[in-house]
């Protein structure tokens, strides 16, 4: 029997050697109606459990490339069905995506974690009621629960119905559950707008600094992504180009600078839009934590017009793993929407939408948001302290009063100095993301974006005391 498995390392053992057996068979070294060495010899040879090659067996028989015979053991079933040696791969014809997805840049090997992350948009998963939140789940995975097809491409009534209580206590948003779509995560619902509301070619104006991510969709779409200004007042209005036909928006705590837009900028946005019969997508993504004053007003709650789409997650509120955001919209897209949701994947998990809307009506959303915006309003002020101890020479701290991070300018230098802070503040252990990274336009300011949602609050002072160590060695850097 002319095959051999080496296994590399102790992780995936299962898998490694059903690529190992995988690959004899299709290159010929197995041959149809070879017997397999019986799971506990193999076992044996191999120094793993008997389960584990057992395991590989179920993978390749599942594969019908090996079948098992009643007291004669396993038998080769497939032979080579695919080109042998480099020639035959070389010879396959290159299949090419589209132009937007191959000018994409590769997608970032994931770095070690730094023992002072700062990294955005993480929030603190360890104090998140999972015991509760378990046995919610739990009850819905039922034979009497789970029964049944498939639900509303809407997203499941009870979890609808309590999202829209929800925002109209928290945010001042009037919704009917009827106006409610359950998305998976709020980046399915920018995707999902943008199917409905954007033809190739189409204008759409967005923040800058703005949100990748949502550039990112609306450019895979086929708009054309006009990046406008923002400044101490939020989106500029006057800049908007007059062709825009959807505007994007984070009113309530900008991304990522984090001014909330002035109260005569979100009247100026409205009546921008109606002149120009244009959409505004207002993403609310973190505003429930919010440390002073009243809270904001949104754009939706303004609207008398139906223009503006409503988008929300519950991502930064609880853990972001479930995936779980909504969108509220017009009576005037909501057919069209449904459609769109049903082609794209028909719906969100039944079982988790049916859990979050029995944490939301049992009031324990609400009192985990609370708690969380107590210990983040403690972070954002160590920051802050932090920034104006060991910093304050070099960086300019933007004023915020929500979220999960907050903005440093530098007060001099250029993107030079912001990439070497950034180098240097890995080498000590310090984990920072630069504020360059959200422009879009050549004109980008150097900063740094201070996430303190997934930093134990202990570790930030030591962490922006190393950071300023780091910028006293860059005086050299500030004259680029």
């Amino acid at each position: 029997m002319d095959f051999h498995v080496e296994l590399r390392g102790r992780r995936d053992l299962a898998g490694q050697i059903y690529r190992g057996l995988r690959a004899a068979i299709l290159d010929g070294r197995l041959r149809r109606g070879e017997r397999l060495p019986p799971t506990r010899e193999l076992a044996l040879r191999l120094d793993v459990a008997r389960n584990t090659v057992g395991v590989a067996y179920e993978w390749l028989t599942a594969e019908g490339l090996i079948a098992g015979r009643t007291r004669a053991g396993s038998f080769v079933q497939g032979e080579a069905s695919r080109p042998r040696g480099r020639a035959g791969r070389e010879a396959q014809v290159p299949l090419r995506a589209r132009a937007f997805w191959r000018a994409l840049p590769d997608l970032p090997a994931p770095l070690a974690p730094a023992a002072y992350d700062f990294g955005v948009g993480s929030p603190d998963v360890s104090g998140f009621p999972f015991e509760s939140w378990r046995r919610l789940v739990s009850r819905q995975l039922r034979p009497a629960t789970v029964a049944g097809g498939y639900v509303d491409a809407a997203g499941h009534r009870g979890l609808r119905e309590a999202v829209a209580r929800h925002v109209g206590v928290a945010r001042g948003v009037r919704a009917e559950a009827e106006d409610v779509f359950i998305t998976n995560g709020a980046q399915q619902a920018l995707d999902l707008v943008g199917r409905v509301l954007i033809e190739p070619g189409d204008c759409v104006a967005m923040e800058e600094p703005g949100y990748p991510p949502a550039r990112q969709v609306f450019q895979s779409l086929g708009a054309r992504v006009v990046p406008v200004p923002v400044d101490a007042e939020g989106l500029d209005v006057a800049a908007l180009p007059d062709t825009a036909r959807l505007v994007y928006v984070t009113p309530s705590h900008q991304f990522p600078l984090g001014m909330p837009m002035s109260p005569a900028r979100r009247v100026a946005l409205l009546e921008w839009a109606k002149r120009r019969d244009a959409v505004v997508m207002e993403d609310d993504y973190d505003s429930e934590f919010r440390f002073g004053g009243r809270p904001l007003e949104t754009l939706h709650g303004m609207d008398r017009s139906g223009r503006v789409l409503y988008v929300g997650s519950f991502s930064k509120v609880m853990v972001p793993m479930l995936r779980m955001g909504f969108l509220v919209a017009p009576p005037s897209l909501q057919r069209e929407l449904r459609w769109a949701r049903r082609v794209m994947d028909w719906h969100s998990p039944v079982p988790e939408q049916a859990a979050l809307a029995r944490f939301i009506d049992s009031g324990l959303l609400a009192r985990h948001i609370r708690k969380m915006r107590r210990d983040y309003e403690a972070r954002h002020a160590r920051v802050v302290d932090g920034l104006s101890r060991h910093c304050g020479d070099w960086l300019q701290e933007v004023p915020s009063v929500a979220g999960l991070h907050l903005c440093a300018t530098f007060r001099r230098g250029g993107l030079a100095l912001e990439r070497e802070t950034v180098t240097r503040a890995r080498a000590a252990g310090v984990g920072l993301i630069t504020l360059s990274r959200y422009f879009a336009g050549p004109r980008a300011r150097p900063g740094l974006v201070l996430g303190y949602g997934g930093i134990p609050a202990t570790h930030i002072p030591e962490g922006m005391k190393r950071l300023g160590a780091c910028l006293s060695k860059l005086e050299g850097l500030t004259r680029d």
